[in-house]
């Protein structure tokens, strides 16, 4: 692991509730690097649900090129990643304490050539929240346990049929990561309001 993961890293363990064990950073911090093959082609890149900066501060750390953009709703954790966004001195990132839903009738919906989020929520609620900033030709990226979104839903959305690629990573052996091509705007009727996605997934 480079000198600057292994801050970032250290950063993870120093802010109270990021990570539920000192010990599990590194992993976790590995664990997101499993993207960099799917994520090199792109530039403009959202990381949706960030909490502590996963997988986008790792993926830029790697690929400094990227325009990344972290949306996280929790103000502590937005707090978290200014401060290590300027730690580190990460340039070309924006941090956005909001909502996915709200970012999503922005002028940064359908602007990014990647969003990708880990652990954010089952498949379908994550495709909901991810594919509505995604430009048609871009991908959304799901981290995400569970089975894919199915393709009606994800043609719903203005997506492709759902691709499901292993990604094993020293903390997940059996990771994956479901892939997402958007083909064309998603309906204005999503995502849905704020909280919406999560008590009624897309079926």
């Amino acid at each position: 692991m480079n000198s600057m993961l292994v801050e970032y890293a250290r950063l993870l363990k120093a802010w109270p509730g990021l990570v539920s064990r000192a010990e599990a950073a590194e992993p976790l911090v590995s664990d997101c690097l499993v993207l960099l093959r799917h994520i090199e082609a792109h530039d403009k890149v959202a990381d949706v649900g960030s909490g502590g900066g996963m997988p986008g501060i790792p993926l830029k750390i790697m690929l400094p090129r990227l325009d990344l953009t972290l949306i996280e709703s929790d103000q502590s954790k937005a707090a978290f990643l200014v401060a290590t966004v300027a730690r580190l001195e990460l340039s070309g990132v924006t941090v956005i304490a909001e909502r996915a839903e709200i970012v999503a009738r922005s002028p940064l919906r359908d602007a990014f050539d990647a969003v990708c989020c880990r652990a954010l929520a089952g498949p379908a609620v994550a495709a909901e929240l991810c594919l509505p900033l995604v430009r048609p030709g871009g991908r959304a990226l799901l981290m995400t346990s569970g089975l894919a979104p199915t393709g009606s839903v994800a043609r719903r959305l203005g997506g492709d049929e759902p691709v499901r690629v292993p990604a094993p990573s020293g903390l997940r052996e059996r990771g994956s990561v479901v892939i997402v091509t958007k083909l064309e705007p998603t309906p204005d009727r999503f995502p849905r309001r704020p909280g919406i996605a999560l008590k009624r997934p897309l079926s």
